[in-house]
């Protein structure tokens, strides 16, 4: 007779999973002794359960489908709270297996305990513990239709020692696929909407991830209402290929021109976002919200008409129902303004050839030309998410993955492995911080042992580069962001990696095409420029204040160097105007 651990391994496969990131425990010895026995299901080792979270939230980000991360009871799966917050905020179907003490010991404050089913209610949709194995099989499914329809986190906790029982249920073995509805608002609320914006003279489009699947029909309505289109971080990859509408994306690391393109609107059009940030929004215009969860909308900014629905049965069925625009002026003005956003940025990006550090700009830049036309690109939190979402190109093939929502450090490669393992044949590429790096160094170690051909690019300028920034512009002296890193090409190859150091901007482009072409992982170490910030697309009056008290509490500490450096970057020159 089966165990219970060999109906989670037969629900998990018959339900399509292929894999499964984490480490092993002796809670978990009856589950992974099922893996080994059926053999059919890959056992994805990783050197921190954190980032066999982050692994499973990149599967799952990437294929739309439930991917599987486990912990040993304690420390173990706690360890993989901080990665399961993130695939939650990011709405991906993640399983989480958490294995506990004996069920008989539960209670007594036994070695390792903890009550995970609690612990993880934060960052789920649905976390259970299962205290008898008759319940196994209906839980188990429960919390997998709980990951795929309502696109987050399940959390099973098993005792080690009920893995190991016999399992005497009768229920069969479930397969869980998502289901694909099609979900639009009522024909009054899309007349409603249709209504709106025939009357506007100026309308925008603001696109973040729910986009996805949607291209076309965003492309179409922009067409017909001569809309500019402004994407959210999360919806770049979705949103900004093939689209002649397009005018950059807004927020904190966005452009002046998605920002103006708000701003200037009658009609305000959100699809498929919860773009957080107040400030960006404009005060005046008629705002049109689209989002599948009717409890997000208006959370962000006063709606005067939500709608739920996902945005391509929405726009389906309200695009018949919208006018044709004449007027054009407002979409011509944005575009315009965009090609000028567009050029000053690539202005920066350029090889100054002997000028060192180099600039994260062209780092980037080049990274983007280089790349695989379907790489996938991952990216830990800070600066290297600027530089990313300002100099790759998407082309409805490549995809950005990161800590978008959620914004915790060191994702970059962790991201990376998951989306390495589940797509072996396809470039990976991991835009990584060298605070970033250095927080997940285990993981170089796990790409060697799997065999995963991740590329790395390293951004160093020896500190934790946005905190800093931060701290700037709320005029606080920077303290304690320096960072004393050894050469990471040289751990990098003493581990296994490809490694290469580059020092010179007429060395990087050499370095990069050595990189991508090796066969296995490889990481390239570039050092970029520290004082290099980037410019957020309004500057506020507080910023300014901010920026001048720390230049001259900056003076009065002694460090009047920094200032220096500083005083030829882009943020001071716009700052002085």
């Amino acid at each position: 007779m089966a165990t219970v651990a060999d109906t989670v391994v037969a629900t998990l496969k018959a339900s399509g999973i292929s894999r499964v990131y984490g480490l092993p425990g002796d809670s978990l010895n009856g589950f992974t002794d099922a893996l080994r026995r059926d053999g059919d299901i890959t056992w994805e080792h990783v050197r921190h359960e954190e980032n066999a979270a982050f692994a499973a939230a990149a599967e799952a980000g990437l294929t739309d489908e439930l991917a599987v991360c486990v912990g040993s009871c304690g420390p173990g799966n706690l360890h993989l709270v901080n990665g399961l917050f993130d695939a939650n905020r990011s709405r991906v179907p993640v399983l989480a297996i958490a294995a506990q003490i004996p069920i008989a010991e539960i209670g007594s404050e036994y070695f390792q305990e903890t009550h995970p089913q609690l612990m993880f209610k934060e960052c789920s949709v649905y976390a259970e513990l299962v205290s008898d194995a008759s319940q196994l099989p209906r839980i188990l499914e429960i919390a997998m239709r709980a990951a795929v329809e309502r696109r987050g986190v399940a959390v099973v906790v098993i005792p080690g020692d009920i893995f190991l029982r016999q399992d005497e249920a009768k229920r069969p073995i479930a397969i869980v696929r998502r289901a694909e509805p099609i979900t639009r608002p009522s024909d009054d609320e899309l007349q409603r909407a249709a209504t709106l914006l025939n009357g506007a003279k100026r309308v925008t489009i603001l696109g973040g991830a729910g986009v996805a699947g949607a291209h076309d029909e965003l492309i179409a309505l922009a067409a017909k209402l001569k809309a500019p289109i402004v994407h959210a971080l999360r919806g770049k990859d979705r949103v900004e290929y093939d689209n002649p509408y397009d005018v950059g994306m807004t927020g904190l690391l966005g452009f002046a021109s998605g920002y103006r393109a708000m701003l200037s609107c009658d009609v305000l059009l959100m699809l498929g976002t919860d773009f957080p940030y107040q400030q960006f929004y404009p005060e005046d215009a008629t705002v049109i919200q689209v989002d599948i969860r009717g409890e997000h909308l208006g959370r962000r900014r006063r709606v005067d008409l939500g709608l739920v629905g996902t945005v391509r049965d929405t726009l389906d069925a309200l695009i018949p129902l919208v006018d044709t625009n004449s007027d054009g002026k407002h979409l011509d003005d944005s575009v315009s303004h965009y090609k000028k956003s567009r050029e000053r940025l690539d202005d920066l990006a350029v090889n100054d050839h002997n000028r060192t550090p180099i600039h994260p700009q062209y780092v980037a830049r080049l990274v983007d030309e280089l790349a695989d036309e379907d790489a996938v690109f991952t990216t830990d939190v800070g600066s290297p998410v600027v530089w990313a979402c300002r100099y790759l190109t998407m082309n409805g093939k490549r995809r950005l993955l990161g800590s978008f929502n959620h914004g915790t450090m060191a994702t970059g490669v962790p991201h990376a492995i998951g989306a390495q393992s589940a797509y072996p044949g396809r470039q990976v590429v991991s835009l990584s911080g060298d605070g970033g790096l250095a927080m997940g160094l285990g993981e170089l170690l796990t790409l060697v042992q799997n065999k995963l051909p991740v590329k790395i690019v390293v951004f160093n300028n020896s500190s934790l580069n946005f905190v800093e920034l931060e701290m700037k512009a709320a005029g606080i002296v920077t303290f304690a962001t320096d960072l004393e890193n050894p050469n990471l090409a040289e751990v990098a190859r003493a581990v296994g990696l490809h490694g290469q150091r580059v020092e010179r901007p007429d060395d990087l482009e050499d370095a990069l095409r050595e990189a991508f072409a090796y066969q296995g992982p490889a990481l390239v170490e570039v050092l970029t420029a520290r004082q290099e910030l980037s410019i957020p697309p309004a500057i506020t009056a507080e910023q300014v204040k901010g920026f001048t008290l720390y230049a001259i509490r900056t003076v009065m500490s002694g460090r009047g160097d920094e200032l220096v450096d500083l005083a030829d970057t882009n943020l001071v020159r716009r700052l002085l105007k």
